[in-house]
């Protein structure tokens, strides 16, 4: 069975979550998914999530091409995630281009193209204004 593991915070959940999450299960018979903890998440972007991270682990539990959810508590832990798991593929989005091939020993990585025109940050910055 080909395992497929991904990553992100998952705030503010979206249809690019959606596309990029389809995307990685098609990859393999079975998707991992690290959702970022609201620590990481502080320490990435200087600001915690809107959701938790227990409520981000549930929104992504939920979706049926999504078989296990973890809590990611660091982007230096990749490898260890991707030994834990039995890992075969490591999936990012395009964003993340080249940052994680050091892992290519140990699985194969792929990076998807982001769905255009939709980010978090970017819907936060609307609602901000409203």
């Amino acid at each position: 069975m080909k395992k497929v593991i991904t990553f992100g915070t998952f705030d503010v959940f979206h249809v690019g979550h959606i596309n990029i999450l389809e995307r990685a299960a098609e990859l393999g018979e079975y998707l991992i998914v690290g959702v970022s903890s609201d620590a990481l998440n502080f320490s990435k972007k200087k600001r915690y999530p809107i959701y938790n991270q227990s409520d981000r682990m549930k929104i992504i539990s939920s979706l049926k091409f999504v078989n296990e959810v973890f809590v990611e508590e660091s982007l230096e832990l990749k490898l260890d995630y991707i030994k834990k798991y039995n890992a075969d593929v490591l999936v990012m989005g395009d964003d993340w281009a080249g940052r994680f091939d050091w892992v290519k020993p140990a699985c194969e990585v792929i990076y998807l193209p982001r769905t255009p025109s939709i980010s978090t940050t970017e819907i936060i910055e609307i609602v901000k204004m409203t």
